[in-house]
C-alpha cells in the first residue's frame, strides 16, 4: 500500500472536472473577448498552458511538506500582501497587483490556500479545543491577519471570501452562535437600509421576548436579553451611519440598485441590467457559440473576468448554464466526500477549506451575474480570465488533491 503511483492513488473525477471547467471558461472568454485587440484569449490559453507544469509540481511534492512548512507560506503570503503597499502597482484604484513588465500578479488569490493551510495546521494541533476562547480567538486571527492587509487595497470582495472559514472552525468545534451573530447582523444591517430603525428595532424585540418566554429562562437571563437588546438597538441606529459616511458612494449605489431604492440603468446599475438582459435573452438552449448579440457587441462591461456568466447564459442558455452549475457541484460535492475520508485532521480541515472557498466564489459570482448580489468583483474559478485566479485556484485544489492521494500513506 505505501508504495502505490500516485496515478493509482490520485482522484480523476476531481480533475476531469477541473480540465472542462478551465477548457468551458476558455471558450467563453474567446467567445467575449474575440472582438478585443487586447489578446485576452490568448493570454489565458498561456496562462493555462503554465498550469500543467504547475500542477506535476504540487503533485510531485510530498503531501507531508504542505503540513510540515504551513506557518512559513503562510507568513510568506501575509509578507506579499503588506508588500503591496510599497511595492504594488494601482489599477482602476486598487493596489492589488506586482507588476512585472506587463505582467501582474496578485498576492490575495494565493493567499486563500495559504490560510488555508495555516488554519488546517492549527486545528490540527491535538491540543486544540475550540470551545476554549483563547484558542478561538487564535484561530481567528489566522482568518483575520490576511482580510486586515486585502481589505485597504482596496479589495472587499477577496476579503469577504474569508468569511466561509467561520463555517470550517464551526465544523470543527467553534460555538454556534458565532455564525448565528454573523447571520443575524447581516440580516439586521440589510433589513435597516429597507426599513425605518425603529421597526427594525420593534421587530428585534418582538423576536427576544418570543424566545424569552419560549425558553422559560430566569430572572438571571433577563438581564442578558436586556443587554442583547441594548445592543442590537444601538447597532440598528448606527448602520445609517456606518452607511452614509463610511461606505464609499459606488458601494452604497450598489447596495441601492440591490434593494431596488435606486434604478439607474446607465450608470452604476448599467452592468447588473445588461447582465440580467444576456443571461435572460439565451433561452433554454441558448443564441449558440459565438453567436451571442450582447456579448458579441460588448454591451457588457468586464464579461470576460467578473461576469464571464453571461455569456454562458446567453450562448448557451439555460442547459448549458445548467450544466456548468452541475459540474461546479459536483467538484464542490467530491471535495466534501474526500475530506470526509481523510485520516488526518490536517488534510479533513484543508479539504473543507477549499470546497468552502470555491463554493463562495461561485455562488458570489452568480449571484452578482443575475442580480441578488451587489458588483463587488469576485471572479468565477477556472472560468473568468487572469492568471492569478486560474494558478491561485488551482494551486488550492491540486494541494487538496496531492493529499488525498498520499492518504494510503497515513496510518
Amino acid at each position: 500500500m505505501k508504495n502505490q503511483s500516485l496515478s493509482s492513488n490520485i482522484d480523476w473525477i476531481c480533475i476531469i472536472i477541473y480540465v472542462l471547467l478551465v477548457f468551458m471558461g476558455w471558450l467563453n472568454i474567446y467567445s467575449s473577448s474575440l472582438s478585443s485587440t487586447e489578446g485576452t484569449y490568448e493570454k489565458q490559453a498561456i496562462f493555462i498552458a503554465l498550469s500543467v507544469p504547475l500542477i506535476f509540481i504540487l503533485l510531485y511534492i510530498d503531501g507531508k511538506f504542505y503540513e510540515k512548512y504551513a506557518s512559513i507560506i503562510f507568513v510568506v503570503s501575509l509578507l506579499s500582501l503588506l508588500g503591496l503597499f510599497a511595492f504594488g502597482k494601482t489599477i482602476a484604484g486598487q493596489r492589488c497587483w506586482y507588476a512585472i513588465g506587463s505582467f501582474t500578479l496578485q498576492p490575495s488569490e494565493f493567499a486563500k490556500a495559504a490560510t488555508s493551510l495555516a488554519l488546517a495546521k492549527y486545528l490540527s494541533d491535538t491540543q486544540i479545543n475550540l470551545k476554549d476562547v483563547n484558542r478561538q480567538m487564535q484561530a481567528l486571527a489566522i482568518v483575520f491577519l490576511p482580510v486586515m492587509l486585502i481589505l485597504p487595497q482596496p479589495d472587499p470582495g477577496s476579503a469577504m471570501i474569508y468569511s466561509i472559514f467561520i463555517i470550517v472552525l464551526f465544523r470543527e468545534g467553534l460555538p454556534s452562535w458565532y455564525v448565528w451573530t454573523g447571520f443575524v447582523t447581516i440580516l439586521l444591517f440589510m433589513l435597516t437600509l429597507v426599513l425605518e430603525p425603529q421597526y427594525v428595532i420593534l421587530m428585534a424585540l418582538l423576536v427576544i421576548v418570543l424566545i424569552h418566554f419560549k425558553s422559560r429562562i430566569g430572572d438571571r437571563n433577563i438581564v442578558l436579553s436586556a443587554i442583547l437588546f441594548a445592543i442590537i438597538s444601538g447597532f440598528v441606529l448606527s448602520v445609517n451611519y456606518v452607511f452614509t459616511n463610511v461606505f464609499k458612494q459606488h458601494h452604497r449605489d450598489r447596495f441601492n440598485i440591490l434593494l431596488g431604492k435606486e434604478v439607474d440603468m446607465k450608470g452604476i446599475g448599467y452592468n447588473t441590467n445588461q447582465s440580467e438582459i444576456a443571461v435572460g435573452s439565451g433561452g433554454w438552449f441558448g443564441k449558440g457559440f459565438l453567436e451571442g448579440t450582447q456579448t458579441k457587441g460588448g454591451f457588457v462591461p468586464e464579461q470576460h473576468t467578473d461576469y464571464i456568466f453571461t455569456t454562458v447564459g446567453e450562448e448557451w442558455g439555460f442547459i448549458g448554464s445548467l450544466v456548468v452549475v452541475t459540474l461546479f457541484a459536483g467538484l464542490f460535492l467530491r471535495i466534501i466526500y474526500l475530506a470526509e475520508r481523510q485520516k488526518t485532521k490536517f488534510s479533513r480541515v484543508y479539504g473543507y477549506c477549499v470546497a468552502g472557498i470555491l463554493f463562495t466564489h461561485f455562488f458570489v459570482n452568480i449571484a452578482m451575474v443575475v442580480g441578488v448580489f451587489p458588483t463587488i468583483g469576485v471572479p468565477l474559478p477556472f472560468f473568468s480570465y487572469g492568471g492569478s485566479g486560474l494558478w491561485g485556484f488551482t494551486i488550492l485544489l491540486f494541494i487538496f488533491i496531492k493529499m488525498d492521494a498520499n492518504k494510503v500513506n497515513e496510518w
